[in-house]
């Protein structure tokens, strides 16, 4: 019983955070509150309330966001999740995550902004292009990088912004090199040279 009123608890946790994962879709999709107010068929007051999480929704009036914004329930949730949160990585922490040799993930989840790791001898081996920013910084060691024709060589304390549309390659040049990478999500795509 404890353990079911516990779940309870949580996810009324999630429903009243879900207002900011509400406001960052309307925005995303360009709706104003009024269109959401006529597709859901809930008030714009409420839905402002929802938004700056001054009401809890019920279950079916989430529902109907959610239709209204072209997504689920569960997405909006999971989006909530990650709203509002403050997450510490120790430097000994598991990842969870298969990422290969030497990458280690710096934040958790699922979030606008990602940042990773590097540690020795990394080889990106194909040229990248995200959307948004990205910063390199070098904490250790030295890295070569291509970026738009142009190398830059980098050492410890160096670092690199890459605005988006950047076309980008890089490697460790030494066995040591530890890099952060850090960006804001939505990732074009990657040309892997091995295909070409």
């Amino acid at each position: 019983m404890p353990e079911d009123h516990q779940r309870d608890k949580k996810d009324d946790k999630e429903i009243l955070r879900v207002g900011t994962a509400v406001r960052r879709r309307r925005r995303a999709l360009e709706l104003t509150l009024a269109v959401v107010a006529e597709r859901s068929g809930l008030s714009v007051p409420f839905l402002s309330q929802i938004e700056n999480e001054r009401a809890r929704p019920s279950m079916r009036s989430l529902q109907r966001v959610a239709e209204a914004l072209e997504t689920t329930v569960d997405q909006l949730l999971a989006a909530a999740d990650s709203a509002l949160s403050v997450g510490l990585v120790r430097a000994d922490d598991d990842p969870g995550l298969e990422l290969g040799a030497g990458v280690r993930p710096l934040v958790r989840g699922h979030h606008q902004l990602h940042a990773l790791e590097f540690t020795g001898m990394q080889d990106a081996g194909r040229e990248y292009q995200h959307r948004n920013d990205e910063l390199m910084y070098v904490a250790e060691g030295a890295v070569e990088v291509e970026a738009e024709g142009r190398a830059y060589r980098l050492s410890r304390g160096d670092a690199l912004h890459l605005s988006g549309g950047v076309r980008h390659r890089w490697r460790a040049t030494e066995p040591d090199t530890k890099i952060l990478v850090v960006a804001v999500a939505e990732h074009i795509d990657a040309a892997d040279e091995s295909r070409r």
